[in-house]
């Protein structure tokens, strides 16, 4: 057996204790003083193993954390975020558990499985005395509303470094994703004329049907066979049944797989003009995540991944996915990026939330030959 994994699976014990440490510590992204228990915890484990650790202070958010590691040649970022979609007290709803090979609980699958995965990679590098390129580790609060406190973070560290590994969950069987869509938000709104719906109609400018021709319009600039949709999802106006309404809203939910696309769209829905004479529209809004695209430099460093993982003995596959991650950011920076390397398991969001006991050690032991050999192939 590889030193690395036969070491990986004789801390079962440690793997277990450490998942449980942090999933019991609750952290909705919203709720600072639980994100702040939940990163001291983390703070406290990533010392143990020996990292420097300082904290990024916010004012609304949880203090973002960054935990260094001595090594030799270019530094290697290791991206996570610890915050969730979970409130505090779900985890008396959907109790951490193990029930056979799945370990159940509120953020395990996205993203705490993948946290202590990695910090067993550098606890076996380190009790092994093997080489390893320098290391950081930054671990965001706000992941999951929109990254808005610690991107600019997230793009300087990236660009410190000569590669990304995101620990965000796997593909279904474990594989990595080398591509994500780029996610945009746009507002429409659109401002009428108000007056009596029976007695003078003409009068008035409906916003709401010009919202309509809008929403038909939005719609007709998406393109699935090219992978870009465009989605309306929440739409509102009006208040009074007998009254024209004179505001109307809409959001529209866009997903693009290249900058390109995200430049056409964002040009195409600011190009919107009104059907219905006495009515104007308002954009605002726009593509916030830009797309993780599948670069020669992303293909280099999953097929040494795969290497990798041949190393020690699986067949590591690669996929995409149209939800956005931390890593759009790095891979837009021009890092090469390779995202979903947490554990194997389902049910992100979702009150099912596992991940697969089988699958911690290995994916320790994965990540920490991958450091190595990141080590060597940057040097």
């Amino acid at each position: 057996m590889h030193p690395l994994l036969h070491y990986a699976e004789s801390q079962q014990d440690w793997l277990l204790e450490t998942v449980e440490a942090l999933v019991r510590a609750e952290s909705p992204s919203t709720d600072k003083a639980a994100v702040d228990r939940c990163g001291a915890e983390l703070a406290r484990r990533l010392r143990d193993i020996g990292a420097d650790v300082t904290r990024s202070p916010q004012t609304a958010r949880g203090d973002h954390l960054v935990a260094r590691f001595g090594g030799e040649g270019p530094p290697i970022l290791i991206l996570g975020h610890f915050d969730t979609v979970w409130s505090v007290g779900q985890i008396a709803r959907m109790p951490f558990h193990r029930a056979g090979d799945r370990l159940h609980g509120p953020g395990i699958f996205d993203m705490k499985g993948g946290i202590t995965t990695a910090l067993l990679a550098l606890r076996a590098l380190d009790t092994l005395r093997l080489p390893r390129p320098q290391t950081t580790m930054l671990f965001t609060t706000d992941e999951e509303i929109g990254s808005t406190t610690s991107r600019q973070l997230i793009e300087d560290t990236a660009r410190a470094s000569a590669a990304v590994l995101v620990l965000e969950p796997s593909l279904p069987g474990g594989a990595a994703k080398t591509s994500r869509k780029g996610v945009g938000e746009f507002e429409i709104t659109v401002h009428g004329v108000s007056a009596h719906a029976g007695i003078a109609p003409a009068q008035g400018a409906n916003a709401v049907h010009e919202l309509g021709h809008q929403i038909v319009r939005a719609q007709s600039l998406q393109d699935l066979a090219r992978g870009l949709s465009v989605n309306v999802t929440v739409a509102t106006g009006g208040e009074r049944t007998n009254v024209i309404p004179d505001l109307a809203r809409a959001t529209v939910d866009v997903r693009v797989p290249t900058m390109a696309d995200a430049t056409w769209i964002d040009q195409a829905i600011r190009s919107l003009s009104t059907v219905i004479p006495g009515t104007r529209l308002e954009i605002a809004g726009g593509v916030n995540r830009p797309p993780l695209e599948r670069t020669p430099a992303v293909v280099r460093l999953f097929e040494l991944a795969q290497s990798c993982a041949r190393e020690l003995g699986r067949e590591l596959g690669e996929g995409g996915t149209g939800g956005g991650s931390d890593g759009n950011f790095t891979a837009a920076a021009g890092v090469p990026t390779l995202d979903g390397l947490g554990p194997e398991g389902d049910g992100a969001h979702a009150l099912h939330e596992h991940v697969l006991v089988r699958d911690l050690a290995w994916r320790a032991a994965f990540l920490a030959v991958l450091l190595t050999r990141l080590g060597f192939a940057q040097r």
